[in-house]
């Protein structure tokens, strides 16, 4: 195996002992997620909680208010949910972060797991739900997707399989119909719906066509109710849609709001909780069918990261914005807001808001790219890092962010690009990237940059560009096709060599891949070649700074040495973190090891100006 250059970890990223304190309390704060909690046993939940200094699931009883530690591994815990009746805790156990495993089960107050439906085989989970009877179940490996129906805990039959990308959405409330989605159309980024019996045969189907994606959110929470609760985008953006399965008619929610939609079922079925994203943030909203009415609901400005409705009709979500830190609060019928949930331990220091710039674009399909500049006190230009957000199907909100507040401190902008193939700006937007994938993004990135130079924000010289995943996709694209823009570059888990990324990694990545680029690497070689950064390592230039996980399913290691040996080979100077977890780190004290390795680095690069 060969040697590469290790990146280096300070003891201490400030000398100023506050400054030190602060950045490091903002990631090992006590957090939790939005609780969930046991369909016909809401007293009980569940959540996930950094407390013990890694991500697990806790249960939480809520008529005793006791709190319970579920899982302890290593490498963390993230996906866990309760059986209908809250007796049992189902938690998806892999290995050391590589998202390949099975779902495994224990009660409610105990230790002890088992393996939860023996019969069926490992994989990636594409979805899990659980009836009081019925138990619904996909996983998806190297041959496809395969979905299995368990019923009274008996053994598992198969009730779909395919070999392209697929999952299980939603399961009836009546537990007689399962809601499935998948891509035999061969586009997995626009997916088709089909909803079954649960001894597989076929009830209805509903695809929109090439280009426009369906997905199932909930059926309705009302026994005999078989209203399916829909996201369509027929109108350039995402929008909701009442699909009747048995009629096999349906409904459009045409709602005055300007941006994109969410939502989630009040438990009568007469009213929807709708989540609203506009410019990067959140409003929320109660829709009621009689009426048509559309209620705004008392929610501060920011982002809300999650929201459901109670049995009491109460609505519990998680909020932030980049100024606060997160909190779960709750919201009564009456309209009374207070925190729900608040782990152990200090809150996590706040830290500065977000500002919004709309750059021009000579290119559709909108006029302008948004973006959102967090700047340090003093005058520009400032050592500016521009943070690429991952996905690409995702975007940069006015959030708390643990990791912008730390280069805040560290004295540097941050600027953050919602770029062609983000979510929350229509489905063009979104789908521009298609059949040119990275190269699109970076046309924005640049001009975003132009704009900072012009405004005075920072000079190329001081420009830093980062991300991770998708995020350190764009970067190494970015240092290999606009190196005369970049001082240096911070690559968390990229894809470098897609050829070879493509070949190693879980099979609904190539799905997607396949429908992004327009097929595989056989069918348009042309097109990998182009928008592969492996391609234009000959002109890189800056130093690079190259984040890996070992076990990583989604940009798998080797593609990654591959890169870093043709770095090598040309004496560009670059370091590399190498770490013994999946795609990213549930450990907090990993996270504040890679942030300040990605810090200490990127003003080593800049020195001078840059100081402590």
């Amino acid at each position: 195996m060969s040697t590469y250059p290790e990146a280096q970890i300070p003891e201490k990223l400030f000398d100023d002992p506050t400054t030190e304190a602060r950045w490091r309390a903002r990631f090992s704060a006590p957090r939790v997620s939005l609780p969930d909690w046991a369909r016909d046993a809401p007293q009980r939940s569940l959540y996930v909680s950094n407390v013990s200094g890694t991500w697990e699931i806790y249960a939480w009883d809520r008529e005793r208010d006791s709190h319970r530690q579920v899982t302890d591994r290593p490498n963390g815990t993230f996906h866990g949910t309760l059986s209908a009746d809250g007796e049992h805790i189902w938690w998806f156990n892999d290995t050391d972060g590589d998202e390949f495993g099975t779902w495994v089960v224990q009660p409610f107050g105990a230790d002890g797991h088992r393996e939860a439906v023996p019969g069926t085989h490992p994989g990636y989970p594409s979805g899990l739900e659980l009836g009081a009877r019925v138990t619904g179940l996909a996983m998806s490996t190297d041959d496809g997707v395969t979905v299995w129906v368990s019923r009274d805990g008996g053994a598992p039959e198969v009730v779909y399989q395919h070999e392209q990308d697929g999952g299980l959405s939603a399961l009836s409330w009546d537990e007689s119909l399962l809601a499935i989605s998948h891509s035999e159309h061969g586009d997995s980024r626009h997916p088709a719906l089909r909803v079954l019996r649960t001894d597989g045969s076929v009830v209805a189907e509903k695809w929109d066509g090439p280009g426009k994606g369906l997905d199932a959110l909930d059926f309705a929470p009302v026994t005999g109710d078989q209203r399916l609760l829909v996201l369509h985008e027929r109108r350039g953006r995402e929008e909701l849609l009442i699909w009747d399965v048995g009629a096999d008619t349906e409904t459009e929610l045409r709602l005055d709001l300007p941006g994109e939609i969410s939502a989630d079922w009040y438990p009568d079925g007469k009213a929807l909780l709708i989540a609203h994203t506009h410019h990067a943030r959140t409003t929320m909203h109660r829709y009621d069918f009689a009426s048509g009415e559309l209620t705004d609901l008392p929610t501060p400005a920011g982002t809300v990261a999650g929201a459901t409705v109670r049995p009491d009709h109460s609505v519990e979500y998680s909020w932030s914005s980049a100024a606060t830190p997160s909190l779960v609060r709750a919201l009564s019928r009456d309209g009374e807001d207070q925190v729900l949930l608040s782990p152990p331990g200090d809150r996590a220091p706040g830290s500065q808001p977000v500002g919004d710039v709309f750059v021009d674009v000579p290119h559709g399909p909108n006029d302008t790219v948004h973006a959102l500049v967090s700047r340090p006190e003093g005058d520009g230009p400032f050592p500016t890092v521009f943070n690429l957000h991952g996905g690409p199907h995702a975007a940069d909100e006015d959030r708390f962010s643990a990791y912008r507040a730390a280069w805040l401190d560290a004295g540097f902008a941050v600027v953050e690009i919602n770029y062609r193939g983000s979510t929350g700006y229509g489905s063009a937007w979104r789908d521009a990237i298609e059949g040119r994938p990275g190269l699109t993004e970076l046309e924005d990135v640049a001009r975003v940059q132009d704009w900072a130079v012009k405004e005075g924000l920072t000079t190329p010289e001081l420009s830093v560009v980062a991300g991770a995943s998708w995020g350190g996709y764009l970067t190494l694209l970015a240092l290999g096709t606009q190196p005369e823009r970049w001082a240096c570059g911070v690559a968390g888990v990229p894809v470098a060599d897609y050829v070879s990324a493509y070949a190693d990694e879980m099979e609904p990545l190539r799905a997607y891949d396949r429908a992004l680029f327009g097929g595989s690497p056989e069918d348009v070689p042309d097109v990998y070649r182009d928008c592969s950064p492996l391609t234009y390592v000959e002109q890189v230039r800056a130093p690079v700074l190259v984040l890996a996980g070992d076990n990583d399913p989604r940009c798998p290691i080797q593609q990654i040495l591959n890169y870093l040996d043709r770095l090598a080979e040309r004496e560009v100077p670059f370091e590399f973190y190498r770490y013994d977890a999946g795609h990213g780190s549930l450990v907090v004290a990993e996270t504040l090891r890679q942030v300040a390795a990605e810090i200490h680095f990127a003003r080593r690069v800049l020195t001078p100006p840059m100081g402590r």
